[in-house]
């Protein structure tokens, strides 16, 4: 039985329930290893005057405390641009930037070394918010733009226009593992490193870049994450660096492992937004001009950034067809922690936007929102390119419009919330539905490619590398799936290896929804050579002399643990024995395999190209009800229907699909940032800052998949899905909106994201004002 399309159990599904999966913090400290924990700047921006290291390195179990000085190798780092210091020489710029590495025996003697560490410190001015930004016009990198049609003749003639702003949120990524990493010293200046990262090649760099040697002198090793939305794919270098130099001092291992509220308070998160926008539409809602000004805040330093910024202003259209439009975004520097990758890296927040602007729309003409999306969604023989200039194949939208309108019950239950909300005084509902049309690809074309190390063995079992990282969605288990199937054995007999970078090199991060993609393509080349080879020396054992009959490898079959030829079915050999034979005859039977996915490349000077691969689309119908009195708001029921083409195990990408949205409602709900006016992040931990629970989960929850064989262009015409779901929270940010509709116009066409309880009363509470003044009939 073929192992794709199966529900086969993610392969640490058994390890994680009974806790024998290993994480960082689970591996057992080597002989002599070091604790390590940072010292970090007490105020966002300011200049180091004195420091006095003398009491701290007298705390019993203090092996050693080193500052920028003690930097072997390159201080200054970043994934684009140098632009953040590891270790604070003279300016820190946002709290918590590490100036002084702790490195102990114990945990007790870091708490108390930090307490005695004596550090003077003269304050700058702060810049601690996007308008702050703006007016001082601190920014990183140019600002940039894509532009189609004469947009300001489009707006002019535009029978209705509207404006108006609107700000997005951030969002701490709670991976259930903190940041983490150990560093071993070896024998001639070599380093192995265990690490908690996405992204194991950047992490190898890095930590060779502050030593100061060569790439080959580092090996980074990762088995698993216990999660990374992310937050781990640029900023688990770190805590890697921080370790590599003890190590590299001390000649000893060393271990960085974050505390949670350390965690939250010095990493990147999701950036947050600011944006201004116009747009001009016909009396039917369809847009006929469209202008957008972004601004992200990308905290202290470049980190990722530009490439948010630049997926946010490639997603501005959603799944609408914009026929002009100017699309600019800038990314401003403040004194908080650079902000980085986060699942949907930038999409969500521009689709937010023009979600946004179709509800206000909607408000404007008094019609369904729904409509409003319907006659602006893309066509399928016109109106189908994008802002860019990326033709959109395969398009889905319509269909899945169409179905989970009819099965949602879409028009019943709006006639029935306008019956409700017309004569509740304590509740009032609303009910939206949105679409995602999300592109999958990294947009920097050089990391759109994978490599893939199989090995068969002798006892006819295999064993699989590639530069994919498990971080809980199961690109292993697929990728054991996929190789089971190209060689024709049964899924137990393949593994997958921890991912190594002595064994796949110069591979690129797991992200971009593109795992499963890059590295089960690589995976399927390395099996085509290796099925190749042995269908040539398998023809020959099938091969009757006698009968005159000669097997041509062509003919040659795998499946089943078996090989025949298909000519001649009543004589087949093992899969094993053929291994055994072929390595007595001294057939290679390991193989590298790699895959460069084709046809894509963008041109971010002039904002036009071909970014993305194929898109991922998506449905979703959210009910929401809020308390007028408390402003508490309940998801009531969703409905949501992806295409993801045909799935390589259904039960992962269902898992995938509740995962990501849920993660996508809490962003929109309950997460919020917030921050003092000196910039320390009062949301630090799980008792301020509120991830949806159990009990937020929508009554109703209806999750199905749109059927798609079309989508011929990935592998095994799988869609990627692990960051589009995510996108789809953001009905239920507009079902709030919709609900806010029946309050008043200035509480729907001011209302923030995250929709926060305090957030929702806020906004209705001049309404309630007013409501409590007028007499009930």
């Amino acid at each position: 039985m073929p192992a794709v399309g199966r529900d086969i159990p993610h392969d640490s599904a058994a390890g994680h329930v009974t806790g024998e999966s290993l994480f960082i913090d689970d591996i057992a400290p080597s002989h002599g290893e070091l604790l390590v924990d940072v010292f970090g700047s007490p105020v966002a921006h300011g200049t180091i005057r004195s420091m006095d290291l003398t009491e701290a390195a007298k705390v019993p179990g203090v092996v050693a405390l080193f500052t920028a000085k003690d930097v072997p190798g390159r201080n200054r780092f970043g994934p684009v641009l140098q632009d953040e210091t590891l270790l604070a020489v003279d300016e820190c710029v946002y709290i918590g930037h590490p100036i002084v590495l702790i490195a102990a025996t114990s945990r007790r003697a870091i708490t108390i070394a930090r307490q005695r560490i004596n550090i003077v410190m003269d304050e700058l001015p702060t810049i601690l918010s996007i308008e702050a930004a703006i007016e001082a016009k601190s920014f990183i990198g140019p600002k940039r733009s894509i532009n189609r049609g004469d947009v300001d003749a489009a707006m002019t003639a535009s029978p209705r226009k509207l404006s108006g702003s609107m700000g997005v949120g951030g969002q701490e990524h709670f991976y259930l593992e903190s940041q983490a990493a150990i560093v071993h010293p070896g024998e001639g200046g070599t380093f192995t490193v265990q690490s908690s990262t996405q992204h194991p090649t950047e992490v190898q760099a890095l930590v060779a870049e502050v030593l100061g040697v060569s790439f080959n002198a580092v090996t980074v090793v990762t088995k698993r994450m216990g999660g990374g939305f992310g937050g781990k794919e640029t900023q688990a270098a770190q805590p890697a660096m921080y370790a590599a130099i003890v190590a590299h001092h001390t000649k000893r291992a060393a271990r960085v492992v974050y505390g949670r509220d350390d965690d939250m308070a010095v990493t990147g998160k999701r950036h947050p937004y600011l944006s201004y926008w116009d747009v001009g539409f016909d009396e039917q809602g369809r847009i006929l001009s469209l202008v957008i000004d972004y601004f992200s805040d990308g905290g202290s330093s470049t980190d990722l950034s530009l490439a948010v910024m630049e997926r946010t202003m490639l997603h501005t259209d959603n799944a609408y067809y914009l026929p002009s439009a100017r699309i600019t975004g800038q990314v401003c520097k403040t004194n908080l922690p650079s902000n980085t990758a986060f699942r949907g890296f930038g999409g969500p927040q521009g689709v937010a936007n023009i979600e946004n602007i179709m509800e206000a729309i909607a408000g404007e003409l008094g019609l369904d929102a729904l409509d409003v999306r319907r006659v602006n969604v893309y066509g399928v023989n016109d109106r189908n390119v994008t802002p860019y200039g990326q033709l959109v194949k395969n398009n889905t939208l319509h269909g899945l419009f169409d179905t989970l309108e009819r099965t949602s019950d879409y028009r019943a239950r709006r006639a029935e919330i306008d019956g409700f909300n017309a004569v509740s005084r304590t509740h009032v509902r609303g009910l939206s539905m949105t679409a995602v049309k999300f592109g999958i690809s990294f947009t920097k074309q050089h990391l759109n490619q994978g490599n893939a190390l199989v090995n068969i063995y002798t006892d006819g079992t295999v064993l699989v590398t590639t530069g994919g990282t498990e971080m809980g969605q199961g690109v292993n288990t697929r990728v054991r799936q996929i190789v089971a199937d190209e060689l024709g054995v049964s899924y137990d007999t393949v593994r997958i290896g921890a991912t190594d970078t002595s064994k796949n090199n110069n591979t690129s991060p797991t992200a971009a929804s593109s795992g499963t993609d890059l590295n089960g393509a690589a995976a399927v080349d390395a099996c085509s050579k290796l099925r190749s080879r042995l269908g040539v020396f398998a023809a020959k054992l099938l091969s009757d002399g006698d009968s005159g009959l000669f097997a041509s490898p062509d003919n040659v079959v795998f499946r089943d643990g078996r090989i025949w030829d298909d000519r001649r079915a009543d004589v087949s050999f093992a899969f094993r024995e053929i291994v055994q034979q072929a390595y007595l005859a001294r057939v290679n039977l390991g193989e590298r395999g790699f895959y460069a996915t084709p046809g894509v490349d963008y041109n971010r000077e002039t904002g036009k190209g071909t970014p993305f691969l194929y898109y991922t689309n998506g449905t979703c119908a959210a009910e929401v009800l809020i308390d007028r009195l408390t402003g508490e708001t309940k998801v009531t029921r969703v409905d949501l229907l992806m295409d993801i083409g045909m799935p390589i195990n259904p039960g992962l990408d269902r898992g995938q699909v509740v995962g990501g949205f849920i993660q996508g409602m809490g962003w929109v709900t309950t997460e919020e940032l917030k921050y003092n006016v000196k910039g320390t992040l009062l949301s630090h931990s799980p008792t301020t800052y509120k991830i949806p629970n159990i009990s937020d989960l929508p009554d109703v929850f209806n999750v199905d998949m749109y059927p798609n064989p079309d989508n011929v262009v990935s592998i095994k015409r799988s869609k990627a899905v692990g960051e589009p779901p995510l996108l789809l929270g953001i009905a239920v940010w507009t079902a709030v909106k919709d609900a806010m509709r029946y309050i008043s116009k200035d509480a729907f066409t001011t209302l923030h994201l995250p929709a926060t309880g305090e957030e929702v009363l806020m906004r209705m509470t001049p309404a309630r004002a007013a409501q409590a003044a007028t007499p009930v009939k």
